[in-house]
């Protein structure tokens, strides 16, 4: 029997120290530094030696590494594959995270249940009724997904041994136990053991592994930071509970783009894939409404048609009030200051309230023109056409500035039944035939000119 060793790690970072002090010197977190009782065996609980296709790594010249890419496992689900960069790769490892009760679980099992493949779904949460009773309502007939509740990784392992399934999905990491730990479920050191067992299995046999995981109140990863650096693919499923709404992001991804996104629609039979997202991004209003204008803006490589909705009022309680949900806040003060300056428009002493509908937050500073658009339309109380967007980039001088893939931009609103978009005049084109108006504005001042007159 290996020596019982005693150390301490902090429960926020994952930071490992010889004796307990009252500050964690790595994430400067107080009182988050917990003994752990640590007894090591002396043998792993996945044996490389005993897998079914052990390979031997050799030093090769750089040169004579062939580039030929794996064949990836198509999961079925177009939106997950545009987020993984095409789909599962073999011996790949994959963390989902998200808020409680967003949809992972029902994300993994209804993945499993149209999978192809043969496919072993792992529940340390919930009870096979349960499972069964979700699977009825998302996907009633599957033939190739097996159930096992189950926390202890070396009856996990046994199982996985008989059956030799294609893909394994772990719901959820934090749940797993191994023997080999003398610690909780959920520990750092317990996290960190199983990963690692799971990663040589996943490795070894060139089975991809889903791990399902639980976040903490800031929305990190819940357990020690390295559990991100071990896997190859950290997503986050986001969204609010109150909208039907989710939005799957890859934080990292060692095969693919880390800037796509999937957007889902929770529904009562699971979650539905949303193939054009600009149609839910864009209320349907038959009414004119001053203060709402749509931007062009990009995710990834998806083009997406938003809505902005802007508030300006006089300000009652003295202090104006800048309030952006889903825009960055500074910027809105940024652009308010440059049409207080620039344009001669007098927003000092007024609120001004900015959203982006739909609930999705946008970094892209092509929708700098629509805010603009939405904040003069909203103080001066006149509609912008709604057939009518934007895609530039305001700069302080009160400068239209051009931004990327403008093209693909114009071809997306062109495609959804705009007549016009708004675009910077130094924005380059290719020389073909759109059938859309294309305004091209050098300043703010051509843009309140054009739309107001």
């Amino acid at each position: 029997m290996a020596k019982t060793k005693t150390t301490f790690f902090c429960q926020n970072c994952g930071a490992q120290f010889a004796k307990w002090q009252g500050q964690c010197t790595s994430c400067k977190e107080w009182n988050t530094i917990a003994e752990e009782v640590i007894q090591k065996a002396e043998k792993a609980s996945w044996n490389p030696s005993e897998a079914p296709s052990k390979r031997v790594a050799k030093p090769q010249k750089i040169s004579d590494i062939t580039t030929a890419s794996e064949a990836r496992l198509n999961t079925k689900n177009n939106e997950l594959n545009r987020v993984l960069g095409g789909g599962l790769v073999p011996g790949s490892l994959t963390l989902l995270g998200g808020e409680p009760g967003i949809g992972k679980s029902t994300l993994m099992l209804q993945i499993a249940l149209q999978l192809p493949y043969k496919t072993l779904y792992v529940s340390g949460e919930e009870s096979a009724q349960q499972i069964k009773m979700r699977a009825e309502r998302i996907h009633p007939n599957s033939e190739n997904c097996y159930i096992l509740t189950e926390t202890k990784t070396q009856h996990i392992f046994r199982n996985i041994e008989q059956m030799n399934p294609d893909i394994v999905v772990i719901d959820s990491i934090q749940t797993l136990h191994t023997d080999y730990i003398e610690s909780s479920p959920g520990s750092i050191s317990q996290i960190r053991e199983t990963t690692t067992e799971l990663i040589k299995f996943a490795k070894e046999t060139a089975t991809p592994v889903i791990l399902i995981g639980h976040i903490t109140k800031d929305g990190n990863i819940a357990g020690p930071k390295i559990l991100e650096h071990m896997v190859d693919t950290v997503l986050h499923f986001e969204g609010d509970r109150n909208h039907v709404y989710r939005i799957l992001r890859a934080n990292k991804n060692r095969f693919g783009s880390t800037n796509e996104l999937g957007i889902y629609e929770m529904q009562g039979s699971g979650l539905r894939e949303v193939s054009n997202p600009s149609e839910i991004l864009i209320s349907k209003n038959d009414e004119d409404l001053s203060g709402t204008a749509i931007s062009a803006t990009l995710e990834g490589m998806r083009p997406l048609m938003i809505e902005i909705q802007a508030l300006v009022s006089s300000a009652v309680y003295g202090t104006p009030q800048r309030s952006a949900t889903g825009y960055n806040a500074k910027r809105l003060n940024m652009i308010l200051a440059v049409l207080e300056k620039r344009a001669g428009f007098k927003l000092g002493a007024k609120d001004v309230f900015l959203n982006v509908t739909g609930g999705i937050t946008v970094d892209d500073p092509a929708i700098d023109l629509a805010v603009v658009a939405a904040v003069l339309s909203s103080n001066i109380d006149i509609a912008i056409d709604k057939t009518m967007c934007f895609a530039a980039e305001v700069g302080l001088a009160g400068e239209v500035r051009p931004v990327t893939r403008v093209e693909q931009r114009i071809l997306e609103a062109e495609k959804l039944g705009f007549t016009s978009i708004v675009i910077s005049k130094y924005a380059k084109l290719p020389k073909q035939n759109y059938n859309i108006n294309i305004i091209k504005v050098a300043k703010v001042h051509d843009v309140v000119h054009h739309l107001f007159g």
